[in-house]
């Protein structure tokens, strides 16, 4: 299981941005794995790092996590999976052609 994005960045969930990015850059240095070399837990925790800090960044990307935590993010709840849009693709695909069947028997 994921640890909190707030854990993993040591703040509060009020943090503003400049802790979060003071926050991020002390524990980026401190993990990161040009100062730990051959450490695959510091490569771990660089990442966990990473992406706590790219999430909490991003004023929509909080709100969802602050709402659904680490769900937001998982494909489904519009995380932007591989496959973000295709479904969305699919359904318009879908509309357009009912309107035209509309279309095409109104003018028959």
């Amino acid at each position: 299981m994921k640890r909190c994005y707030y854990e993993t960045l040591e703040v509060d969930r009020n943090a503003d941005e400049s802790k979060l990015k003071a926050a991020f850059r002390k524990l980026a240095m401190k993990w990161h794995p040009d100062k730990n070399p051959g450490d695959a837990a510091s490569e771990m925790r660089f990442k966990e790092i990473n992406e706590a800090y790219e999430v909490l960044k991003d004023g929509d990307k909080r709100a969802a996590y602050d709402r659904f935590g680490h769900a937001a993010f998982e494909q489904g709840m519009g995380g932007g999976g591989e496959d973000s849009g295709k479904k969305e693709d699919v359904v318009d695909a879908e509309f357009t052609e009912v309107d035209d069947d509309k279309k095409n028997k109104k003018s028959a």
